[in-house]
């Protein structure tokens, strides 16, 4: 029998390793990964004012479902062990009761996963045309594209160089150029990485020209409990952008990630910039609504 719990910072690494347990065989929750949720941890925008209210059904201490929202409520994750998927009813019913907003609560389903789907209609959700793709790419080749001349490969830890990430993430999603407006938007004195326990350096890769300036950034996940990467985020400068720099970092980063034991890596996107680097669509996922 489960037993119900609210999340309490203590529950971290358990919640990773049920994200990690439940993506072991089949991959219909490869979309929230224990990667996703470790880089959604520290996000600017993620509302940790919140995070008591994510839903936790254990066994054992073991966490063995999960209702999650995504950055803030009305949406986010919901999943049981395989086992345990006579949970869902009580999981969906948390999910929309305590995680919803004035639109309602909606999740994402794997198109594969018809078990999951059945659950959430009798539940009273319904499918929408909002989508999310998993895309694959295997790391069984060599890897290396050369950056342009001038430009070198450099790690980039959060911890040690906030403001450079920041200000880097800033321009390379297209906030802008403005310091000043970066500035005030951002508090590059705070500390970051503090719930990012399996952060590795090495694998947060970043191309910089002669002057130091950084122009592009990919980032990956990746723990020996698993045989994948994670890709996110990756950017480039404006600026810097239609030289092939983004593509050299991505595959630099992917070559470490191999190096390491991964034998494939995700992301997040249907972007034909991916598909262009060799990533082929591996799942589809639909959101289910109820207002």
């Amino acid at each position: 029998m489960a037993e119900f719990v609210t999340y309490t910072p203590a529950c971290y690494q358990a919640v990773c390793d049920f994200l990690t347990e439940l993506n072991r065989d089949e991959k219909n929750h490869i979309n929230w990964n224990w990667a996703r949720f470790e880089w959604m941890a520290e996000h600017p925008e993620f509302d940790k004012s919140l995070m008591d209210s994510i839903g936790l059904w254990t066994d054992g201490g073991r966490v063995v479902g999960a209702a999650i929202y995504d950055m803030y409520f009305g949406e986010g994750f919901c999943g049981a062990l395989p086992a345990y998927d006579d949970l869902y009813p009580e999981i969906l019913a948390y999910a929309y009761d305590y995680l919803r907003d004035d639109a309602g609560f909606g999740f994402v389903v794997c198109d594969d996963d018809t078990g999951l789907a059945k659950a959430a209609r009798h539940a009273g959700f319904a499918p929408a045309e909002q989508t999310e793709t998993m895309m694959r790419i295997d790391l069984d080749r060599e890897w290396n594209a050369a950056l342009p001349e001038g430009f070198a490969f450099a790690q980039l830890d959060p911890a040690k160089e906030l403001y450079d990430f920041l200000w880097l993430l800033w321009q390379g999603f297209d906030h802008g150029t403005d310091r000043a407006a970066f500035e005030r938007e951002n508090e590059t004195d705070q500390p970051i990485e503090r719930l990012r326990a399996h952060f590795n350096p090495y694998l947060s890769v970043a191309a910089v020209d002669r002057s130091g300036e950084k122009a592009a950034y990919c980032c990956l996940w990746y723990s020996d409990a698993t045989d994948y990467a994670y890709v996110e985020p990756v950017c480039t400068v404006p600026a810097f952008r239609g030289r092939g720099i983004s593509k050299a970092v991505i595959y630099e980063a992917l070559r470490r990630a191999k190096t390491l034991g991964a034998k494939s890596a995700y992301v997040i996107s249907n972007m034909e910039f991916y598909r262009k680097l060799g990533f082929e669509t591996d799942k589809t996922f639909t959101f289910w609504w109820k207002k």
